[in-house]
């Protein structure tokens, strides 16, 4: 028995439970996401060649601007220190020119990549500074762990595909590389720059569809760290929802505190009516308050037999009407006024009882 009881709270301690949406939202705070960074290389990969394709004659002309300049003005002047600070502008000018649309195609993929993944998510959590980072033993187990040598398959994998691919491209276009020496310089340009494009795009979409795989894998593995067990379910219900035993004896207490206050308000009832055992309804007609005489307190069984007593030492006349009371305690609760249907049956009821008290 001791031993069956030694492995039920092995086993109650053991993750096997998906992560709550609250487990997975603190963690989001933390910035622990599910993201792979080969989908945001590879999508900044595709979008920077694809952008060569519209792109390419404006950085083309620009090249042999620059290259003009150099060669026909720049090489031809005096060394001086004006003039060398004149160069130096002029040229990172250009290139930032050639650059700068490169660059923004790139921050706007790599932004794009990231929100694709995670949405929008702001966590200075993962940048701070933890001082377990530096201890050697932890390290040394980042290092020799199941998740290290994952990616080193993953980076063996991307470089053999990636190299592959490429190779394949560069192989269909062997023999135009074999006559680049007859080519003129301006066509030498033109088919290195259409190779690179061509390489590029190629590597970049077997990239990606490497990241996909590997971003598959990474929400499996984030799932998979934010397990929990069903000890750890039930103290989070606990913390968000409270301790179960607690909330049922709050409950219990609303319910007795409602039924001191109803139990109050008997004595006020102009009349009881009763089904004569189970069924007990107080009424209370008072004009100033509502149109109609309404429900001051109801119940069965033992609250209406306490209802009967308490009507009884204070003098509240009771009458038995079975159909009345099983229907107005099915279709009204307490402070209701009663259904336009039971006018008529009411007000008779509440004009005996008027005319007995005027009699007494």
């Amino acid at each position: 028995m001791n031993l069956l009881r030694l492995d039920l709270q092995f086993f109650s301690g053991e993750k096997t439970e998906k992560a709550t949406p609250r487990k997975k939202q603190d963690a989001r705070k933390k910035g622990q996401v599910a993201k792979s960074a080969d989908v945001n290389t590879a999508l900044s990969l595709l979008t920077v060649f694809l952008s060569f394709l519209f792109i390419g004659a404006f950085m083309r002309d620009r090249i042999l601007i620059m290259l003009r300049g150099i060669f026909q003005d720049y090489l031809l002047i005096d060394v001086t220190n004006q003039h060398v600070h004149d160069v130096f502008l002029t040229l990172a000018y250009q290139a930032t020119m050639i650059l700068a649309p490169v660059m923004g195609v790139a921050l706007v993929a790599g932004v794009l990549a990231n929100y694709l993944q995670v949405g929008f998510l702001f966590s200075t959590e993962a940048i701070q500074m933890k001082l377990n980072k530096l201890d050697p033993i932890q390290g040394f187990k980042r290092i020799y762990s199941i998740r290290a040598l994952v990616e080193l398959v993953k980076s063996l994998l991307k470089i053999s595909f990636v190299g592959v691919v490429t190779f394949s491209v560069l192989w269909l276009e062997l023999d135009n590389v074999l006559r680049l020496s007859q080519m003129t310089v301006e066509q030498s340009l033109q088919f290195i720059g259409s190779l690179t494009v061509k390489m590029g795009l190629s590597a970049s979409i077997a990239l990606l569809l490497l990241s996909l795989l590997d971003y598959m894998y990474q929400k499996y593995d984030y799932e998979k760290n934010l397990r929990m067990s069903k000890q750890d379910i039930k103290d989070e219900y606990k913390k968000s929802e409270g301790d179960p035993l607690i909330k049922s004896k709050i409950k219990q207490r609303q319910r007795e505190m409602a039924m001191r206050r109803m139990m109050q308000d008997v004595p006020t009832a102009d009349v009881v009516i009763t089904n004569p055992t189970h069924y007990a309804i107080a009424l209370k007609y008072d004009e100033t308050k509502m149109d109609a005489p309404y429900v001051v307190a109801m119940g069965v069984d033992m609250v209406a037999q306490k209802i009967k007593e308490i009507a009884k030492e204070n003098d509240v006349m009771m009458v038995e009407n079975r159909p009345l009371a099983r229907a107005l305690y099915a279709q009204v609760d307490i402070g209701q006024a009663i259904p336009d249907e039971f006018f008529q049956a009411v007000a008779e009821i509440i004009a005996y009882v008027y005319q007995a008290k005027s009699i007494s």
